[in-house]
């Protein structure tokens, strides 16, 4: 591995050594890449049948558990995979019971609105309680009303609109919890792992407020079930979730009445009186139709114009909720606020008067698109094969996406049994995303899920948070985007912390491991830990490293200012700075390049 000295260091000799840092964890390691086992290669593939093994644990799950190579090697990675495929005939009942601990993920967001108020929205009802001496008619109270400077919060009332923020904080991160600990302990790896591509594909923020309390319907009721599934049943689920509807602001979007037929004037009339009592914007919101070509189906090159853009947005007029979003709702189609006249998307007539319909004649033009099965293929094959995706491979995966009328499952197999999927060149060419890097590191000492907010924090603090991308884009899926001087250095830390017994219920004396090789000599130690982490084959300078006990990368211990622990980073400090022995060697391990991708 490169030498990197401290980041604190200026000048150019740093700025070189942090660019042979990051160049040498973007470039593939070839060395151990070409190592080869003692098994000969399945015809056809270029990995060998142990790298197949551990290839496919790395890219259709979360990384190996103790004990998982060899029974994936034992039952074929074929069988393995066929498996994966299809999660409904998986048995995974401790994750269903572990997953009774969080009451949110099974509310509707109407539910975990009215259990945990926005507290801005109870500030304004106590303050009109005060003012008028009772109680709002309903419960609420109009959106915009300011509580005067006369009317006082009393202190019990304070203390509620304390207990409120940290109640919904609380239950706001129950889902992120859930995703990390599932991630970790589900027999279905595929399935969790095609939810993180999904969830990412189709992004929401839960920073948004009024998004925040939809997220756990939204993953539960539109991307779980349709993950593996038809992406025309998928795209339709997401464009009625109440999360989406929010974060883009399509259930703000009604139409402007000259293009309304004669017949839904007056409709059209009574609901703009309803969206100015509601304090609702009025007129056509283009966001979720550029977002819904650009992102969701077609791409950027998509072969679509802004013409189509504003055509799709005036289909989608009446796609909103059934109450507003600051109150909890479903998707309820008005049609007194939708545009009924005709229009042309993509080379195609809308006949006027069809209502709901616009929305779903756009739904199936845009999941049946040429543009959108060649876009969706290569994201597919991107996240699961190389970050240049083989060409060869996402016209085949085009192919099969257009003849099953967008059956993802079909299309999976199609990528993840490839010859190019089990190519060289595809062997640790995926740098793991902050998200990746914990969770695998948790089941790579056989670690079980944590019940409290700390794995996912920390995988915030290293740059995922869950749900916690602001842009519709979702995060990046390319090495060049997760590899930076700053990055390596907190992987490298985030490993040395590992080992420190910092990483929620992931503890060195629960891990066979651990146990076998922590009397052992050194060098039966680094074996060890390269046949328990690293896949077997390293490269020479890993190697290298790992007998010697020292990395050069990390020429200190984080400091408070840049501990990715920052709960406790003075404990944090201590532990690594007394670090020595085995501790030490699983914490530079997990700090390898060859831990770091995938």
């Amino acid at each position: 591995m490169p030498d990197i000295r401290p980041l604190a260091r200026s000048g150019p000799t740093a700025r070189r050594i942090a660019i042979v840092a990051v160049a040498a964890l973007i470039t593939s390691v070839a060395s151990s890449a070409q190592a080869q086992s003692a098994m000969s290669p399945v015809a056809g593939r270029e990995q060998t049948a142990d790298q197949q093994v551990h290839h496919a644990l790395n890219r259709l799950a979360f990384g190996a558990r103790p004990g998982d190579v060899e029974r994936v090697r034992a039952m074929g990675v074929d069988a393995w995979i066929e498996q994966q495929l299809h999660p409904e005939r998986i048995t995974d009942t401790a994750t269903e019971q572990w997953l009774t601990r969080f009451p949110t993920l099974t509310m509707s967001g109407s539910q975990f609105m009215a259990q945990y108020p926005p507290p801005g929205q109870l500030q304004r009802q106590l303050a009109m309680q005060q003012r008028g001496g009772g109680k709002v008619p309903g419960g609420t109270v109009p959106r915009g009303t300011v509580p005067g400077s006369s009317v006082a919060i009393s202190p019990a009332d304070s203390v509620r609109l304390r207990d409120a923020r940290r109640a919904t904080a609380r239950a706001s991160s129950e889902l992120a919890v859930a995703r990390t600990g599932r991630a970790v302990m589900s027999e279905r790896q595929l399935q969790e792992v095609m939810v993180d591509f999904w969830a990412n594909h189709f992004n929401v923020f839960a920073g948004k407020p009024q998004t925040r309390y939809y997220i756990a319907e939204y993953e539960r009721e539109a991307i779980r079930p349709n993950a593996l599934g038809s992406f025309r049943a998928l795209l339709g689920a997401v464009a009625k979730s109440p999360a989406m509807l929010t974060y883009l602001d399509q259930w703000q979007s009604v139409a402007d009445s000259g293009r309304q037929t004669l017949a839904s004037v007056r409709q059209a009339r009574a609901a703009r009186m309803r969206a100015a009592s509601a304090n609702r914007p009025r007129g056509i919101n283009e966001n979720y139709a550029r977002e819904l070509m650009e992102l969701h189906t077609l791409g950027v090159d998509g072969g679509y114009t802004q013409q189509d853009v504003m055509e799709v947005a005036r289909a989608l007029t009446g796609w909103t909720l059934s109450r507003g979003a600051g109150q909890g709702g479903s998707f309820v189609f008005r049609p007194d606020v939708h545009d009924a006249g005709a229009k042309r998307i993509l080379g195609q007539t809308f006949p006027a008067g069809r209502g709901q319909d616009d929305g779903e004649r756009v739904l199936d033009l845009l999941a049946a698109h040429a543009s959108t099965a060649h876009f969706i293929a290569t994201k597919l094959v991107r996240h699961f094969v190389s970050d240049e995706p083989p060409a060869a491979l996402v016209d085949r995966a085009t192919v099969v996406f257009t003849k099953t009328k967008g059956d993802i499952r079909e299309v999976m197999r199609t990528i993840i049994t490839s010859d190019e999927f089990f190519a060289t060149d595809a062997y640790r060419a995926k740098v793991k995303t902050p998200f990746e890097l914990v969770v695998s590191a948790s089941r790579a000492l056989g670690g079980l899920a944590d019940p409290t907010p700390a794995t996912a924090q920390l995988i915030a603090r290293m740059g995922q948070p869950i749900y916690g991308r602001s842009t519709p884009d979702g995060y990046p899926d390319t090495a060049d985007e997760w590899i930076n001087t700053g990055a390596i250095l907190n992987r490298m830390n985030f490993g040395l912390a590992v080992g420190a017994n910092r990483l929620p219920g992931a503890r060195l004396n629960q891990w066979e491991t651990a146990r076998t090789l922590r009397t052992e000599p050194a060098e039966v130690q680094v074996d060890g830990l390269v046949r328990a982490l690293l896949g077997g084959d390293v490269s020479a300078d890993t190697r290298a490293i790992l007998l010697s006990g020292e990395n050069p990368l990390l020429a200190r211990a984080p400091t408070g200012s840049d501990s990715i622990f920052r709960a406790d980073p003075d404990a944090e400090t201590n532990d690594m700075k007394r670090m020595n022995g085995f501790p030490k060697l699983v914490g530079l391990a997990i700090g390898a390049p060859e831990f770091q991708r995938r």
